[in-house]
This record gives structure tokens, sequence and C-alpha cells, in this order.
């Protein structure tokens, strides 16, 4: 069944494979960088100007997160890094925001984002999930990770809400 988009209020996003291509470059000092999409950043301040809120669940640690997400204005208390469990993740940004599972929309790409994902109103993942995930959401978009998936889903849900257009800014 799909839910009424119009109700979500916030949107998780893991990491790795869904904010990046999922590949992890580590320089000769061992110091570790990601590549972001502007287009998913892009999306990320239409989603925040429309007065949603957006969280992080990751497995990872890593500067580089902190870097892009504070440069996004992304609230550092819905951003959680190194979650060994993302359901319990999930309680956590529930627990702070007050904002209930149905109004959730939540995008991942493998397998420990599974009980997270089984858990909001509206689970998506990008083309490129692993295949138990796709079966899992309710939509999968035709990006992969790290290539504008974040932005179509977001896209996605501000279309239904009836406040996006290509003019904004």
């Amino acid at each position: 069944m799909q839910p009424d988009l119009k109700n979500i209020q916030l949107f998780i996003f893991d990491v790795d494979g869904v904010l990046t291509d999922g590949s992890i470059n580590i320089s000769d000092d061992g110091s570790e960088t990601k590549r972001f999409s502007v287009r998913d950043g892009f999306a990320f301040r239409l989603w925040l100007n429309a007065g949603l809120k957006i969280a992080i669940i990751t497995g990872r640690s890593g500067d580089a997160l902190k870097h892009r997400m504070k440069a996004l204005g992304i609230d550092d208390n819905l951003i959680i890094q190194g979650s060994r469990d993302k359901s319990d993740a999930l309680d956590e940004i529930i627990k702070g925001t007050g904002i209930t599972e149905n109004n959730i929309a939540y995008m991942g790409d493998d397998w420990p984002d599974l009980p997270a994902l089984t858990r909001v109103g509206f689970p998506t993942c990008p083309s490129d999930a692993e295949p138990e995930v796709i079966s899992a959401c309710a939509l999968v978009t035709t990006q992969p990770g790290g290539h504008g998936a974040a932005r179509e889903a977001i896209a996605h849900v501000l279309g239904a809400k009836g406040i996006y257009t290509p003019l904004q800014d």
C-alpha cells in the first residue's frame, strides 16, 4: 500500500551507496575522502527550504560526511554515524524529532538498512541497491547511488506534496 506522501516530514538517508557511489577513497596518508553529488545536495536544500527535516544514519564514520552535511545545513543531532543497528538509530531519531514512522521516508541500499526500511512509511532505494532491499522498497529510483538517486527520491516526494517545480532555487 502506497503511503500518503503529503504526510512525509522527515527523509532519512544512508550514506555509502546512497549519497555516494559506495567507493571508499583512501589516500597514502590514510585519510578517507568521499564524492557527493551536487544534485543530491541541491535537493537537500529544496527539502529543508520546504520546512522538512533530513537525517543521516550510516554504519561508517568520517569527517568528510560531517563537513558535507554541515555545508548543507543538516542538524548535527540528526546525523548518526557508526550505527551498528539502524533500527535502533531510527528509534533515536524518532525520539528526537517526535515524527512517527508513517511520516518518514528512508533511502538505503544494503542489508543493514532493511530493519529501518521495513518500518518507515516510504522506503526507497537507488537503482543499484541489493535485490532484497529493492524488494522492500516502494520507490526504486532510476539513478544509482551517488549519482542523483537522493535527488530523484526527494523530487518524487516534493512533487506528491505539490511543492516541487524545476523553477525553484
